[in-house]
């Protein structure tokens, strides 16, 4: 085999944020861009006779992506590449697949929620033996390599197919082209009660998930329709797109719009669900009744033990510092442990490997269990699909029936996208300087009762994470988050997080907009958001 070292140098921005490397497609397509950066990874992780595996959502640049960098794993000694055919794999079956295979890693060709095509988003990540994303030791070592790069090495021969399933070499590396959907529907059917489900749906139950172009579509087509017998055509936009179809992979109200009007319609089915690009992300829509991810955690987690995988129990829950605080108050009724972290699914690795938690979740829309070290979309509709094959009801009434015994947090999240990053940053660096000072002061009818920049000590192995957002917390049982995301490609993202509690004796039907006004204005006014920002509302609210 021969072997082309090929000169290169550090490139401004190869810097990972809380799921990788995220760029325009433009950006990732330069010549020497994808390479220098796949180098920094392997300079980082030292790949001789290691097995990873790769995969992706089958966005624009995807395969392109994917023979370079098969080329460069044989060109700097990789044993074995595990990958999905035609490069497909959802993110948490990447996660099960690295994990039953016992790989050393895996690299997950996504950009998530972004949109996709040769004017859209590319991202890389690098997954670590557990399942999980890289945690900060990893990310801050390939950094490194990254900033003093000086050469890649690649393979002077073609990459072979992904078309086909079976081995083939590149060079002396084994090349191991797989089924992308039967490993990870076999795990789900040993987590619920397909049995359950399949008679809940025999009965007349119906269904609608929006796969969005995306990966998701091979996937809920094999379990929902093929194993668990919906209708055909339940699994809807069930082709994997380089565009994703022109729309917006993001499972939301906003984007995934047509399901929600579906939902909210006389011809609604029974339950609706949506995923992500790249299948770690969900939506859970039942008649008229839209369930925020943070309410879909708290039911999740309550509700658990209603499928034969979480039968014991669970031994504690995990919540980004953003998401509402609905769950901890299951915690506390189950007598469990809560812990509060930042974003970024990499920070729940640590307390699943240990075991202390069985279920975490994000505002975002990502709930998980240890089943896999990611977030993932369809086990997340599985498991709603149990527990209203258990217990009979609507998603509605299970909804109402949960505020009645936790109450209700009311939750929204406020995006104000492609802000000029110096902008962006000086909001927050004026609001941390004014942290101190914010306890006691008032603000639309609120008062605050403290204010923190969130820090993080990781209970297994005490590293800290510091500066992941500010909370203000103010008299009335409110709060509002505020952080910087992690997850664009250009500008910045003022990510505005609101919650308002409402105690199991008072309302629960009003409009989370109205029930969050004041919420709304006192985060605004304190943060002096459009002084900063130009805008007086933000550009997405979810």
């Amino acid at each position: 085999m021969q072997i082309s070292t090929c000169t290169t140098k550090p490139i401004d921005g190869q810097v990972p944020g809380t799921s990788g490397l995220r760029k325009k497609v433009e950006v990732f397509s330069q010549p020497g861009y994808l390479e220098t950066y796949v180098q920094a990874i392997f300079d980082a992780i030292d790949p001789a006779g290691k097995t990873l595996v790769m995969g992706g959502d089958g966005r624009y640049f995807n395969r392109t992506a994917m023979s370079t960098i098969l080329r460069m794993a044989a060109a700097n000694g990789v044993a074995r590449v595990i990958i999905g055919q035609n490069g497909l794999l959802s993110t948490p079956a990447a996660s099960h697949l690295i994990r039953k295979r016992a790989a050393d890693g895996g690299l997950i060709l996504s950009a998530s929620h972004n949109p996709g095509g040769p004017k859209g988003d590319f991202g890389l990540k690098y997954n670590v033996a557990n399942g999980g994303p890289a945690p900060e030791a990893v990310t801050d070592a390939i950094v490194a390599c990254a900033k003093q790069i000086t050469r890649y090495q690649i393979a002077d021969m073609a990459a072979p197919s992904l078309d086909r399933i079976g081995e083939t070499t590149l060079g002396d590396m084994e090349v191991e082209v797989v089924d992308p959907v039967s490993d990870y529907a076999d795990l789900m059917e040993t987590l619920f009660d397909f049995d359950a489900i399949r008679d809940l749906i025999a009965g007349g139950f119906t269904l609608c998930f929006d796969a969005m172009h995306a990966v998701t579509g091979p996937y809920a087509t094999a379990i929902l329709e093929h194993r668990l017998g919906a209708k055909q055509g339940s699994v809807v936009n069930a082709e994997p797109s380089e565009t994703f179809g022109g729309g917006h992979p993001d499972p939301n109200p906003v984007w995934a719009k047509p399901l929600f009007d579906l939902m909210h319609s006389s011809d609604a089915p029974d339950f609706g669900a949506a995923s992500d690009g790249d299948g770690d992300r969900n939506m859970i829509v039942g008649r008229a009744a839209y369930v925020t991810p943070s309410d879909s955690l708290a039911i999740l987690a309550a509700n658990a033990q209603l499928a034969p995988g979480y039968a014991q129990g669970l031994k504690g829950i995990a919540r980004s510092m953003p998401t509402s605080a609905a769950a901890d108050r299951v915690a506390e009724a189950l007598g469990i442990e809560i812990f509060r972290t930042p974003t970024g699914w990499k920070f729940f690795g640590n307390l699943l490997d240990a075991g202390r938690v069985t279920i975490c979740g994000e505002e975002s829309a990502g709930t998980g269990s240890d089943h896999v070290r990611e977030k993932d979309g369809l086990w997340a509709v599985l498991l709603w699909l149990n527990i209203l094959a258990a217990r009979k009801e609507p998603v509605a009434d299970i909804l109402r029936a949960h505020w009645a015994k936790y109450g209700r947090d009311y939750y929204s999240r406020h995006d104000f996208e492609a802000i000029e990053s110096e902008k962006a940053q000086a909001l927050m660096d004026r609001l941390i300087a004014a942290l101190p000072n914010l306890p006691g002061q008032s603000a639309a009818g609120l008062s605050v009762k403290s204010a923190e920049n969130f820090a993080y000590t990781d209970p297994i192995d005490g590293s800290e994470s510091v500066g992941q957002g500010i909370i203000l917390t103010f008299t009335t049982n409110a709060r509002a988050m505020l952080r910087l995301s992690g997850t664009g490609t250009e500008g910045a993202t003022l990510r505005v997080y609101l919650e308002q509690y409402a105690a199991p004796d008072q309302r629960h039907d009003t409009d989370a907009q109205t029930a969050l006004e004041h919420v709304i204005k006192a985060t605004m006014s304190l943060a002096r958001v459009e002084h900063f920002t130009g805008r007086s509302a933000p550009d997405v609210i979810s």
